[in-house]
Order: C-alpha cells, then sequence, then structure tokens
C-alpha cells in the first residue's frame, strides 16, 4: 500500500526539504518526490511541516504511570500516552534502587516490549545506581554503590538484551573496567550524580563513556582550576550531553552555552519526565519520594529539589527555538536523530529515511503538534478549541 503526504517541510536529517511529496509504503518511509502519479492516496498537510517523531531517551514516567511501578500498564500507559508529546520512540528509565527492583523491571520492561500499541520502547536505561551521595538529587543514596560487572550481566539476561544505556559516576571504584565491559556488550555509558574531577570524566570517556547525564544538573560544576565535569563536557568531543530544556533546570543562557561548546550535533534534549508529566498539578511520587507539582515544576517535598520535570520534548523544541539558540531544524533534530545516535538506534528511529518505519509528527509552523504517525497511520491528533 502506497500513499503520499503533501506539506510545506519536510525535516531530513541533515537537510530540509521544501514542498514536494514524501511517500509511504507499507508503513515504511519511501523516497521524496516532487510529483506524485494522478489518482495517488494523499495526506494533505499544506500548511503544516512534517518531522520524524521525538525520541527520548531518558524518561521515567508520563500520564500518571512510571518505569518504577514495574507494572506492565504503566509502560502501556506511557506508550500510548507519550504520542500526544510527539514522542514516537522511547527508552523507560529506572532510578537508584536495589539489585532486585531493578532486576524486576529488566524482566517486566522484556515482557511487555513489542506489545506496546503507541510509541515504541527501544530499550532501557538505568539511571543509576552507581552514583555518588554528593550529587544523588532525587535518588535514594542507600542503594548507591560501585558498579558490578555481574550485575550489569543479569540485568542484561534478564532484559532480554534491552538494557541499552546505563550511568555511572566516574569517581566510583572499578569505572573504567565497567565501561570497557559494558560497551563490549553493546550498552552505552553515560556519566553523571557525580563529583567527578575533569581528569576522572576523562578517563571515564576514554574508557569508553559517550554520553552526559542531564548536562549541568547533578554534577561538579564548572571552575577555573578545576574544570570538574561541566569542564569536560565542553572540553571532551564525540560525547553526547543530554540536555532539559523546560527553563528551570538549566538557564536558556547556559543551554545556549553548552549548544556553543559541543554543537547541536551533540546534544541529546531529554525529558527526564515524571509521573506528573501531562497531569494537573497536585501531590505524585517519584521513586520513593512524595513530589509536589506546581508552577510548571516537579520538587520534592521534603527539601524543594527539583524532581525529574513534568517537561514534554515537543516543548523541549519549541522551546529552544522561541529562546533564540537553535534553528527549526536544529532543535527537531536534537529531538530526534541526536538521542537516536547516542544510543546506538538511528538505525531504527530519529530520522526520515527511506525504508524505516514511517514514524512521524505533523507540526504548524509555530512547532506546535498536530498529529503523530506510528507506522504511517495516524494514532493522535490534537483536539481543535
Amino acid at each position: 500500500m502506497v500513499k503520499y503526504i503533501k506539506a510545506d517541510k519536510f525535516y531530513y536529517p541533515y537537510e530540509t526539504k521544501l514542498g514536494g511529496y514524501l511517500e509511504v509504503i507499507n508503513g515504511s518511509f519511501g523516497k521524496w518526490l516532487s510529483a506524485i502519479p494522478e489518482g495517488a492516496e494523499l495526506l494533505d498537510y499544506s500548511g503544516y511541516e512534517i518531522a520524524p517523531g521525538l525520541v527520548d531517551t531518558h524518561i521515567h514516567g508520563f500520564a500518571g504511570a512510571d518505569v518504577m511501578d514495574n507494572k506492565e500498564e504503566s509502560l502501556a500507559t506511557m506508550s500510548k500516552e507519550l504520542l500526544a508529546a510527539g514522542v514516537t520512540s522511547f527508552l523507560p528509565t529506572g532510578l537508584t534502587a536495589s539489585f532486585e527492583t531493578l532486576d524486576n523491571i529488566c524482566q517486566t520492561t522484556a515482557n511487555f516490549a513489542g506489545k506496546e500499541t503507541g510509541a515504541r520502547i527501544q530499550g532501557l536505561f538505568f539511571e543509576g545506581p552507581y552514583f555518588t551521595e554528593k550529587y544523588k538529587g532525587a535518588q535514594n543514596p542507600s542503594y548507591m554503590r560501585n558498579p558490578s560487572i555481574s550485575e550489569l550481566d543479569q540485568w542484561l539476561d534478564s532484559s532480554k538484551g534491552l538494557l541499552k544505556k546505563i550511568a555511572i559516576a566516574p569517581e566510583r571504584e572499578g569505572t573504567a573496567d565497567f565501561v570497557r565491559y559494558a560497551n563490549e556488550k553493546g550498552v552505552v555509558v553515560a556519566l553523571g550524580h557525580s563529583d567527578a574531577t575533569y581528569q576522572e570524566a576523562v578517563e571515564a570517556v576514554e574508557a569508553g563513556a559517550s554520553v552526559w547525564v542531564h548536562a549541568y544538573n547533578g554534577m561538579r560544576g564548572l571552575n577555573h582550576r578545576e574544570p570538574g565535569m561541566v569542564g569536560a563536557i565542553y572540553e571532551i568531543p564525540n560525547t553526547y550531553a543530554e540536555l532539559i530544556c523546560d527553563g528551570y533546570h538549566v538557564h536558556p543562557s547556559a543551554c545556549d552555552i553548552l549548544l556553543r561548546q559541543k554543537s547541536p550535533e551533540h546534544v541529546a534534549l531529554i525529558t527526564d519526565c515524571m509521573a506528573a508529566g501531562g497531569q494537573p498539578d497536585g501531590d505524585y511520587m517519584l521513586g520513593e519520594y512524595p513530589v509536589i507539582v506546581e508552577n510548571g515544576t516537579a520538587r520534592l517535598k521534603s527539601n524543594g529539589a527539583l524532581a525529574g520535570s513534568i517537561l514534554q520534548l515537543k516543548d523541549a523544541v519549541k522551546n529552544v527555538v522561541d529562546w533564540g539558540i537553535a534553528s527549526k531544524a536544529e532543535a527537531i533534530m536534537m529531538a530526534s536523530l541526536i538521542p537516536a545516535i547516542s544510543v546506538g538506534l538511528a538505525d531504527s528511529c530519529g530520522q526520515i529515511k527511506e525504508g524505516h518505519p514511517a514514524d512521524f509528527i505533523v507540526l504548524d509552523h509555530d512547532l506546535n503538534l498536530a498529529a503523530t504517525y506510528l507506522g504511517g497511520e495516524k494514532k493522535y491528533e490534537r483536539a481543535e478549541k
């Protein structure tokens, strides 16, 4: 079955095509054409723009559901409801917890993957437990420990290879050996929640770590005599910085500095969203911790610290454009292709490319989401006001 999408713009990985038609063949992207056969099936989105479905590689929950619920129903809810955020692929993200809890999450996610009706589960991300207590954030320090290859092996087995990314603090004992082993097993290692020195961060990257967990947040800052983790993010090439662009976690000017230092080709927009995303203000839980959501933020009730976010990825895209720090094409790329590249998934999501699943979003000229498609079929449409 062949159909054609007409739109004002199509955001390809490294170019924007103006006008024309995008072919969809049996649920996969075909070619871009300047003309189509007479009488062909047409999806007319004149006045709109077509972008690849967004890829959220760091998301704990959404629409009242949380990965730490350890329930297939929660993953199903996230998958379905994330379509309204423009997300078509995601990595459910676990928090620091006991070995057994994380092992159970591996099993639950592996059992559910492939059954989702909305955004596709492309792998698992464990944000922890191998962190340092000083920069624990909204995570339980009693579970924080040194990295364990035997634990990783068991999680890979229980997840049926679905564990794609794991975060550690570089100053933890055994980091280099763990990073090398994880890479051999196809697991991307991210660095964060850390008081590491610049040199410790360099050594972790030399061992194979390649992603920085939510840049600026939960890490040693930049000092002119000890550049720290933030200095390492700026300075070390060929690494990918996650960035939360909600305007609360990182000042827009600091976001701008990061983009200038690393370029949009090495910044992955993420949400770090928790269960309250897409929900009304009120009381929620992030893992084991009570959280209050109000005024656009999620904060721990105990001390007022930021506890994840309620950011939707479509809004992060809009924010960086509205702040004047990225073009529309760059913003879309940072929320689709770059996250996919950062975790080795660019062959399955994050770009409009011939042969790829036709997962795409429809945007108006102000980057407001109008519709989300999976496999060439419309799965979400914004209600008209």
